[in-house]
């Protein structure tokens, strides 16, 4: 394609943006609003995704606690049925005492109030390393055969819970974003339609002349993908600047729980910024197309 041929087609797309200023803002507010829910769904499926995994590495532990009362020799003891139960890869004594000192140093500035307690409320535990979390069950049905068990604690409804609303965000969100995009790619193929109608007489010049199909169908389909970009930047900023404000929100008012979780604001953006402008491109090119199949008889 030559030079001038492609310069005649980015100028009559641009213009084609000016003549329809109207319907081109509400093509434009169309895009945007499906990509600003887009972002809003992918970035709450991605950060509790990222919690999940973390909490998953975190937390493919099973600790239980010991019953008091018990003699060093049965502590010894219960710890080495631990050992041979299939699915555990590494087992950890934990002493009560130890424990009031993790708990300390966890609750860093306040833990001095762990000073005032009269007697350590805290047992004896173990705390068993799971080859892989999917173990959980079977390991927690042998583990309740062990006597001198008093309690067994893991994370793996936590995990499943985390993950099950994750998908069911991810459900709807997808709905949502479907109906949005057909409404922008409507609201531009009408767009299109009315350049269409406002050219028509100079069209069928041009096909008398012996312009190919091509050649007149080009600056429709550009001024929908310029459309189409122009609300994914919109929607690329308003997500950054979302995203940005929530992050700083919540990591200075719960930095010591969630800060570690969430997906830093650059890392996030270059996951989605690529995804809005392929996405805003397409729908606007399909719009565009849709239009012109059914209005351009050419």
């Amino acid at each position: 394609m030559k030079i001038r041929t492609i310069k005649y087609i980015f100028k009559q797309g641009t213009l084609g943006l000016w003549r329809n200023r109207g319907m081109s803002v509400a093509s434009i507010g169309s895009v945007a609003a499906s990509l600003i829910v887009l972002g809003l769904i992918i970035t709450l499926v991605l950060n509790i995704n990222n919690a999940a995994s973390m909490t998953q590495a975190h937390f493919d532990t099973i600790q239980v606690y010991l019953q008091e009362e018990l003699s060093e020799e049965e502590i010894i003891d219960i710890g080495k049925k631990i050992e041979v139960i299939d699915g555990t890869q590494q087992v950890e004594y934990e002493s009560k005492e130890q424990a009031l000192q993790n708990m300390r140093e966890r609750w860093g500035d306040q833990g001095y109030l762990l000073e005032s307690l009269e007697e350590n409320p805290l047992p004896n535990s173990y705390i068993i390393h799971l080859e892989n979390i999917d173990l959980a069950d079977p390991v927690v049905l042998a583990l309740q055969e062990v006597e001198g068990i008093d309690e067994i604690k893991y994370y793996k409804e936590m995990i499943q819970n985390l993950l099950r609303i994750a998908s069911f965000i991810r459900t709807v969100g997808l709905a949502l974003i479907f109906i949005l995009v057909l409404v922008a790619m409507f609201i531009i193929s009408n767009t299109v339609k009315l350049a269409l109608n406002a050219r028509r007489q100079e069209i069928n010049i041009m096909k008398y002349v012996g312009a190919t199909n091509w050649f007149i169908r080009w600056p429709f389909v550009v001024e929908g993908i310029v459309l189409g970009l122009i609300g994914a930047v919109l929607a690329v900023g308003i997500v950054h600047y979302g995203y940005q404000y929530a992050f700083v929100a919540i990591t200075s008012r719960f930095t010591v729980l969630f800060s570690g979780y969430l997906i830093p604001i650059e890392e996030m953006m270059e996951r989605t910024l690529m995804m809005f402008l392929v996405l805003g491109s397409g729908v606007g090119a399909l719009g565009s197309i849709i239009s012109l199949r059914k209005h351009l008889k050419v």
